[in-house]
């Protein structure tokens, strides 16, 4: 099992940032869940080139250019020197911002260019009841895999994030019968735009909320392979408590 957390811009201070990587690290050796963390630039910049543990590291996002006069810009290049191995693609947040499809796809082609595994983020702002959510789904996927070749699409990471589920208690969330169709028609996806050895071995995680209480159920009933944790991954008594459920 993988649990990506995402700290967004949640924490700024040095100390805190420190005491959140000791957690992971302790996590990581007394579980079998494996953790990617996902810092802002400058705390990444500060912990992975010193990072002695079985932890990863993840970009929260990567610029669209490879380099230049592009000032303010973090490049996927700058991200894997300083020792990220992932890169978060595409994420709601970022979407909501103005970033399209044609724009994910760019960074996906980036990310891949210079090293990086992208955890790709796609997902329906609404569920209708005719099923059209999953067409939104679909064309994530087909716009964002279609930049690459055919042979590394492999590498891909699937987040499936719907922004309905987003803050929502665990009893307002997708139920484990939803999230496993969902994970099952990802992988259909997949198998059509590069094969179904590779799209079962994709590592495909689940973005919504989750709590202590539900994301061992929603694991074991859903097939999917972990978790993309958003604001619960800087609380020390949530992040542990969901590591130490996973596991």
């Amino acid at each position: 099992m993988l649990i990506v957390a995402n700290w967004k811009a949640y924490v700024e201070e040095r100390e805190r940032v420190k005491k959140l990587y000791a957690l992971a690290k302790r996590l990581t050796s007394a579980t079998k869940v494996a953790i990617i963390l996902a810092p802002s630039a400058p705390q990444l910049g500060f912990l992975a080139p010193r990072n002695t543990s079985k932890v990863a590291f993840a970009a929260q996002d990567i610029s669209l250019t490879t380099g230049g006069p592009h000032t303010g810009e973090v490049t996927a290049a700058a991200f894997a020197a300083l020792g990220a191995t992932y890169t978060i693609v595409g994420h709601s947040e970022r979407r909501a911002k103005g970033e399209t499809r044609e724009t994910t796809a760019q960074k996906v082609a980036h990310a891949v260019a210079n090293g990086l595994t992208p955890i790709l983020c796609v997902g329906e702002k609404e569920r209708d009841t005719e099923g059209r959510y999953l067409a939104d789904v679909r064309a994530d996927l087909e716009g964002a895999l279609e930049s690459i070749a055919p042979k590394e699409r492999s590498r891909i990471i699937v987040a499936y994030e719907p922004v309905w589920a987003i803050n929502k208690t665990f009893d307002d969330a997708i139920s484990v019968t939803d999230l496993a169709e969902m994970a099952l028609y990802i992988r259909k996806v997949l198998a059509e735009l590069s094969t179904a050895k590779t799209s079962a071995k994709t590592t495909v995680l689940y973005g919504g909320s989750v709590e202590p209480e539900n994301i061992r159920g929603l694991a074991a009933g859903s097939d999917v392979d972990g978790f993309l944790v958003g604001h619960a991954s800087v609380d020390p008594v949530m992040f542990a408590a969901l590591v130490k459920a996973l596991s």
